[in-house]
């Protein structure tokens, strides 16, 4: 199983080592990553493997949208399933 992680936001130091700790203490796998700086503002897609999650989705989605609000970023995660069915044309 794989979910898709999107940060959005003001470029500052540290964004990815940030969402790179809670994917590593959730036993998230990030298995690939594209960001850009666009003047100031930063955009980020991950794509990580969750099937050893050892915790609840709900858990990790929550503390990833956590550390978005304490960041002043816009962290979402989206379970594959939903994402595909999302874009499913």
């Amino acid at each position: 199983m794989k979910a898709v992680i999107t940060v959005t936001g003001k470029d500052t130091v540290g964004i990815i080592a940030d969402v790179s700790a809670v994917c590593s203490k959730y036993n998230a796998n990030i298995v690939e990553i594209t960001q850009t700086v666009l003047s100031e503002y930063f955009a980020m897609i991950m794509l990580v493997d969750i099937s050893a999650l050892n915790s609840e989705f709900a858990s990790f989605v929550d503390v990833l949208a956590s550390l978005g609000q304490s960041k002043n970023l816009d962290i979402h995660t989206m379970h594959e399933d939903i994402f595909n069915t999302m874009h499913h044309i």
